[in-house]
């Protein structure tokens, strides 16, 4: 059988490094740019457009940065939705001035740039939505940890499964948001509303693998395969890890197909429930209920794999 828990100190140090990257991707981001996250127009209020140009023409995106920085739009970010659409985000601006740009973009440019989609939010609806997407994401991880104690309420120390469920829930958010910190940085990626749909997704998908690999150890526990807590976990872990694996893949596959064959305006979404499904995974498996047997032995020395025991 397959030593799962033994190998908890490996688990345990490559959590620690992606979190560490994230950590000094989040600091590098708040002095470079005033925010841990490149925040987008649903969070700062904005305005984003696509703009159509004739594939033909073979406009570069390197073209249209440098028109719009002539008209006086040189912060704004432009993204190659391909097949001649490009999304473009900058400050506030009217459905009229956005006409206006667009023609006088048409005419630097010498073809027709059309005006697909507009969208604009406010400052006020943007700091609206920022407040309530934090709160969101609260109340779903407080939610959970009830739901997993109630759920396990015959167990022994059912607050104990409940905050192992937790951490491991706040392990994979943390880490997708230490990714997309990284991505602002490196791509200018920006964070909007769909990012906060993709969490609570993620939040779904996560606790949801947790709650089986969970349920199979109190099932075993219940038959008393082992008098060893961690032997007992092992077994449930080798037990469901197919399942998992299987769930994990079939939903992959979906997403990997949105992710090349999607509209640009969901890219990044997609990317977000790519990462949450692989990183959700990993933590049901390697991280959740290995904290319940290193908090069964006390043994919290095994947390820190890096430091050294005493010989």
């Amino acid at each position: 059988m397959i030593d799962l828990v033994g190998k908890n100190r490996w688990f345990f140090l490559a959590s620690w490094i992606l979190v560490a990257i994230g950590i000094i991707s989040l600091l590098v981001s708040q002095i470079q740019l005033g925010a841990p996250l490149r925040l987008g127009i649903d969070f700062t209020g904005g305005t984003s457009m696509m703009l159509h140009i004739n594939p033909a023409e073979e406009v570069t995106l390197a073209q249209l940065r440098e028109e719009m920085a002539e008209l006086g739009y040189e912060k704004a970010r432009i993204q190659d939705a391909r097949e001649g659409n490009f999304i473009v985000y900058t400050r506030e601006i009217t459905s009229e001035e956005a006409g206006t740009l667009a023609e006088r973009l048409g005419t630097e440019l010498g073809t027709q740039v059309e005006i697909v989609d507009y969208y604009l939010v406010s400052e006020t609806v943007a700091v609206t939505t920022a407040a309530n997407a934090l709160i969101a994401v609260i109340v779903a991880a407080v939610a959970m940890l009830f739901y997993i104690v109630w759920a396990f309420r015959r167990m022994p120390s059912p607050f104990r499964w409940g905050i192992c469920a937790i951490v491991a829930l706040s392990h994979d958010v943390f880490i997708i948001v230490g990714v997309f910190s990284l991505l602002g940085l490196l791509a200018e990626v920006a964070i909007d509303a769909l990012f906060i749909t993709g969490l609570l997704a993620v939040v779904g998908y996560s606790i949801n693998n947790t709650v089986v690999i969970f349920d199979r150890i109190r099932e075993n526990m219940s038959r008393h395969i082992s008098p060893d807590f961690a032997q007992t976990v092992n077994s449930s872990l080798v037990e469901t890890v197919a399942r998992c694996l299987n769930t994990a893949l079939t939903t992959l596959f979906v997403l990997l197909a949105l992710l090349l064959f999607g509209g640009a305006t969901i890219h990044y979404f997609v990317l977000v429930l790519l990462l949450g499904v692989i990183i959700g995974t990993y933590s049901s498996l390697c991280i959740s209920s290995q904290l319940l047997v290193v908090w069964e032995k006390r043994d919290w020395r095994t947390l820190l794999p890096f430091v050294r025991r005493p010989v």
